[in-house]
């Protein structure tokens, strides 16, 4: 007589390589030279304060996640906190951009690595654009043809990233010149929080860990922990390796090589070969997230349709049970945004959008907190950091960067304004219907 198979589950160590995987994606290998520019030689303070919101937003998705038990994620806490189905439908149109966001930094930082590996460490425009679009195809190819990593694939990519940067790190303090790394205050604190916000979409991804909570072998005891240990894992990665690049890189690198400082800063420590060791990793790491995030994206339109949150035709699936049009759809508009914009314009965007959906998450857990059981200062704390870092980029970009703020605003705007047009014309039609 035949059994019936058991599901398998996610235990702690498969949640923690989610979260790991999900925020170590390819966001460091782009944003370090940001962080620098803003932070100075206190980069590693902006990845602090930047791991510190996403803690205290990280116990906000625990309570809440754990109390309504639901795949739908940020959605549903939105939803259930401040019971406007409307409210809840336009952040879910900004997750899904904010996505989009993601992915273009994703394709920008492997177009910014591949082009310097292949051009020996120049600058190479035409290589760059070729670069991100072409990973932006194969991953859509790779995805309509219905092939995905296994659980435990993506855990080995996980180990495989985490080791090479916690290599570089380790080495790294070996070679480190403590005079790069003074004065400390080089940029003021000014330069500290805005390198802190600058840098946050670093740190998306620990967000997923909740939606799979269905699937966990035990969601009491290991949702909550599971969170709080992917953030602090990579808020570690994330100081030491930042320690490291600044005490290896003169300011003149930085600014030069900002797009990929990190393999930059590896030459000094293990000469080209490590150069050449950082780049691929990069190009590995964000590939998968490329893969990761464009897979999950284009699910997340098809739920969002099925709910009747975006156009029917994001319902259509392939043969091979793929959402093609939600694929072809995200793909299209991350492959126009990333050739249209600069790595500041897309680190911004993402940033932001991320900064905004935390912010709302925390003010739900705070609305909430007496049925889910949280300490109120928490998600308090984490509310006030996140809508205040978001501030503070939305200001600074108006004072030295307005171009980057209009495109920011427009996108809102345009976003905004298409789900309220779409809303109100499937109102219209349920209306006519009854």
């Amino acid at each position: 007589m035949s059994q019936t198979p058991v599901q398998e589950k996610l235990d702690f160590k498969a949640l923690v390589a989610m979260g790991v995987g999900g925020m170590i994606g390819g966001g460091i290998f782009s944003v370090l030279g940001l962080s620098i520019q803003q932070a100075g030689h206190a980069a590693p303070l902006a990845f602090i304060i930047g791991g510190a919101i996403a803690l205290l937003t990280g116990l906000s998705y625990a309570r809440l996640g754990l109390h309504f038990q639901s795949a739908g994620g940020s959605f549903t806490y939105l939803e259930k906190a401040f019971h406007s189905q409307r409210f809840a439908a336009i952040i879910g149109w900004f997750l899904l951009v904010g996505y989009v966001g993601t992915m273009a930094l994703y394709s920008y930082t492997f177009g910014s690595y591949g082009s310097a590996l292949l051009s020996g460490g120049a600058p190479n425009s035409a290589a760059h654009h070729l670069l991100m679009s072409v990973v932006l195809l194969s991953f859509l190819g790779i995805n309509l043809w219905g092939v995905r990593a296994s659980g435990q694939t993506e855990s080995l990519i996980v180990f495989i990233k985490v080791v090479i940067l916690a290599g570089f790190a380790v080495i790294g303090f070996i070679y480190l010149d403590p005079e790069k790394l003074v004065p400390f205050f080089d940029q003021g604190l000014g330069g500290i929080l805005l390198g802190a916000a600058l840098i946050f979409v670093a740190y998306e991804g620990f967000e997923l860990i909740p939606n799979a909570i269905n699937d966990m072998e035990n969601p009491e005891r290991d949702l909550g922990r599971s969170i709080i240990t992917a953030i602090l894992i990579t808020t570690l990665v994330y100081v030491t390796v930042s320690v490291v690049a600044v005490g290896n890189l003169t300011p003149a690198q930085i600014q030069q090589y900002g797009e990929y400082a990190l393999a930059v800063a590896a030459q000094p420590i293990l000469g080209k070969a490590g150069f050449v060791l950082i780049a691929l990793a990069a190009l590995f790491s964000t590939a998968s997230a490329i893969n990761a995030t464009l897979f999950g994206t284009a699910r997340l339109s098809y739920v969002m349709a099925r709910q009747k949150e975006l156009p029917p035709a994001f319902t259509l699936k392939s043969r091979r049970n793929v959402p093609w049009v939600s694929l072809l759809i995200i793909t299209l508009v991350t492959l126009v945004f990333v050739n249209v914009a600069n790595l500041q314009i897309i680190a911004a965007f993402a940033s932001s959008t991320f900064l905004l959906l935390f912010a709302l998450v925390n003010a739900a857990a705070f609305k909430l907190r007496h049925q889910i059981g949280l300490f109120g200062l928490w998600p308090m704390l984490g509310l006030v950091g996140a809508a205040a870092a978001w501030v503070m980029l939305l200001v600074d970009l108006y004072h030295h960067q307005q171009e980057t703020l209009w495109w920011l605003l427009i996108f809102y705007g345009v976003v905004a304004g298409v789900e309220l047009l779409f809303s109100q014309r499937r109102i219209g039609a349920s209306d006519k219907e009854n």
